[in-house]
C-alpha cells in the first residue's frame, strides 16, 4: 500500500507554503517529517486530511485493489493540541467510541486492556477528561486512532508533551503497529525522529526531500541539514 501525493501546492494569501510536491509514502514504515516550526508540516497534514483547501494537487491510495482517490475515512490524525470531550470520564469516552465503531473494529478488547496499551494508570481511568494533563489527553487521542486502525496515521508532534518514560512506551507501540499502516510522524526534534522512524523526510524550502537516515548519523551531514533549515527561516 502506498500514499501518493501529486503536484501539491498551497499558499496563504501570497505566502507559498507547499510547492509542487510529488512524494510517495509506503506501508510498513514510520516516516519522520522534519522541519522547523512554521515550515508547513501541519499544513501538509491538514491538506492530506482535507481540513484545508489546496491550490492544486491530488492524493491517492495505491493498494492491492489498484489506485484510488484518498478517502478521509482511511486517515487517523493525531493533532498536537488534543481535543477530547472533557465532560466525560476517560472510560465513558472509550466505551462510547467502541460502541459507535463496533462494526468496524476487529477483535474488540476490554477498556482496561486498551488503557494498559497506552499506560494510563488505573486511578486515572474514571477521571473526567478535563482533569487530564495535555500529555494524557494526547495519549487518549492516540489510543482512539490506534483502535480505529486507519490505513494512514498522521502524528503531529504527538510526543512533545510526554515525559521520557511515556515517550518510550509510545515509540514501542508505534513500532508494533507500523506493519499494516503508513505512519507519518511530524516533529522538529531530529533526535526523536532518528530513534523512532525508518525514513526521514525533510520539509525545506516548501518541498519534501527523502534523506538517507544513515547520513544523519554523521555530525557533518546533520549540521548541514540544520544549517539549511536555519537559512530557510531567514529567507
Amino acid at each position: 500500500m502506498k500514499l501518493i501525493i501529486e503536484n501539491l501546492n498551497k499558499k496563504y494569501d501570497k505566502k507559498e507554503v507547499l510547492k509542487d510536491i510529488d512524494f510517495t509514502f509506503e506501508e510498513g514504515k514510520i516516516y519522520g517529517l522534519i522541519g522547523r516550526n512554521g515550515a508547513g508540516k501541519t499544513t501538509l497534514f491538514n491538506a492530506i486530511n482535507e481540513d484545508i483547501d489546496i491550490d492544486s494537487g491530488k492524493f491517492y491510495l495505491d493498494d492491492l485493489y489498484g489506485k484510488e482517490k484518498l478517502n478521509t475515512k482511511d486517515i487517523g490524525y493525531v493533532i498536537s493540541t488534543p481535543t477530547v470531550p472533557e465532560f466525560l470520564t476517560a472510560r465513558e469516552f472509550l466505551e462510547f467510541f467502541l460502541e459507535v465503531n463496533k462494526d468496524n473494529i476487529k477483535d474488540i478488547k476490554t477498556t482496561d486492556k486498551y488503557f494498559d496499551m497506552v499506560k494510563i494508570d488505573k486511578e486515572d481511568r474514571d477521571k473526567l477528561l478535563k482533569e487530564y494533563s495535555h500529555g494524557m489527553k494526547n495519549k487518549m487521542q492516540m489510543l482512539i486512532n490506534i483502535i480505529s486502525s486507519p490505513k494512514i496515521i498522521l502524528l503531529d508532534e504527538p510526543l512533545t508533551s510526554l515525559d521520557v518514560v511515556v515517550q518510550e512506551d509510545m515509540k514501542k507501540l508505534l513500532k508494533g503497529i507500523k506493519k499494516e499502516h503508513i505512519i507519518i510522524f511530524s516533529t522538529h526534534i531530529l533526535e526523536i525522529a532518528l530513534d523512532l522512524c525508518d525514513e526521514i523526510v525533510i520539509l525545506n524550502n516548501k518541498e519534501l526531500e527523502l534523506i538517507e537516515k544513515k547520513s544523519l548519523n554523521t555530525k557533518k551531514y546533520k549540521d548541514k541539514i540544520i544549517k539549511n533549515l536555519r537559512d530557510e527561516e531567514h529567507v
